[in-house]
Order: C-alpha cells, then structure tokens, then sequence
C-alpha cells in the first residue's frame, strides 16, 4: 500500500489542511480544511495538490460578485457601456441564436480565454483608452477578441475599417474610400464616380483636381443647350 503523504498544516490557496478524515474517495485521501473566511470543508488531496479547489467556494462567489458589482458596471437598473460591449462580443461569437452571430462565431472568430472573465476585459478596457461613445473595433477583421487585436475607436473610426468596406491603395497606403475623400478633398460621390462609373485609373481618380464652374455660367450653358439664349435684352 502506498504511503500516505501527511498534508497536515500545509496551506493551499485559501485552505489549511486540519486533519485526514479518514475517507477516500477515487484513490485520495479526503482531509478536512479550512478556510481563510472561517468555514470548514472536506477536499481530496488531488484537489488540492494540483489546485482544483483553493477555497471553501468563497473564491469564486467574490469573483462573481465582482463582476457584478464593480464600478456599479452590471447593476440591472443600468449597465454600464463596457459590461454591454462584454455581453456582446460573446454572444455574438459564442450564441448560435444571436443576430450576429453569422458575422462572427460563424466565421471562425472568438473571444480569447482571458476575456471570458469581465474583471480582465475591463482592466484592459480601462487601461487601454475606454471613453464613453468609443466602439470595440478588431484591428484584423479576421483575427479574434484579443488585446492584441482590439482597440477603442471612434463610430467613424470603426465604420471605416469594417470588412466590407473597399480599400483602395496608393502611394503605399491603403484605406476605405471615406479615408481618401478626407485626404485628398474630392468629394464622396465625384471620388466614387471617377473609380467605378469611369473606371479612372487609382492615381488619375485620386490626385486630378476637380473642374468647378460658376453656377452663372453653368446656368447659362444650360439655357444655350435648351435654345434658350442668355436671357439678356439687344
């Protein structure tokens, strides 16, 4: 018979071992501990050696509580933003039944195991620049819920680097064709045209300077076209 390791006094997380209870249960010895909060409980040596139970319970019930409970984050009269973005990024990776899902669990993307707990995703949240009205936006829209992945960013911010989105490269950058207006001061529709419609070449639609007439003129033309005349007396 295998000799019995004495756990007698050893602590292990939250527990101190008191004494063997004279129980086994699959092989292990049953010892009777107890915890830093006062209770007392019976765990086998397995458990305890390779830390599956570090506490009476009570552990885990302050971790949930915390989730719950910090920064007023998860209060049922009013969820803050941050615990919101956390419900979501899971349900729509991880529930078959959510709207989004097909976007997101769907496609192979995921929530990283750190995050599955809120107290780590808001430490990040807060470290990481959270203001009120920024949006969670993966940098990679194939890559996953990561910190290495995510960012805080504007709507604007985070509309523009959705997956539907076209790029457009030039000049060794690459950014949706919103991005190119701001740039380059051509508008939306003009910018749009010259690409698709005309199917101008990237750097002639992105650099050639847009021809503006005056509206006088350009009324006049449009009365000579019609047969019109200028409208001006002999």
């Amino acid at each position: 018979m295998a000799k019995i390791k004495d756990l007698t006094g050893q602590r292990f997380g939250r527990l101190t071992v008191l004494y063997d209870t004279g129980k086994r249960k699959n092989g292990n010895v049953v010892w009777h501990c107890r915890c830093d909060c006062g209770n007392e409980s019976d765990v086998r040596s397995d458990s305890l050696v390779f830390a599956r139970t570090t506490s009476c319970g009570c552990y885990r019930r302050q971790r949930t509580a915390e989730a719950h409970t910090v920064h007023g984050m998860a209060r049922k009269e009013k969820t803050h933003p941050i615990h919101r973005t956390w419900r979501a990024i899971l349900q729509r990776c991880e529930n078959p039944s959510d709207k989004n899902y097909k976007n997101y669990g769907f496609r192979g993307i995921k929530v990283c195991d750190e995050w599955h707990k809120f107290i780590p995703f808001c430490d990040w949240a807060l470290a990481s620049g959270w203001q009120k009205g920024l949006q969670l936006d993966r940098i990679n829209n194939n890559g996953n819920y990561e910190p290495g992945n995510c960012r805080w960013a504007t709507p604007q911010e985070n509309s523009r680097n959705r997956r539907n989105n076209r790029m457009i490269t030039f000049a060794g950058k690459t950014q949706c064709l919103a991005a190119w207006v701001d740039d380059t001061g051509i508008g939306y529709f003009t910018l749009r045209d010259r690409i698709n419609r005309y199917r101008w070449p990237i750097e002639r639609a992105l650099t050639e300077p847009v021809k503006r007439r005056k509206r006088k003129e350009t009324y006049e033309k449009q009365r000579r076209d019609r047969g019109c005349g200028t409208g001006e007396f002999d």
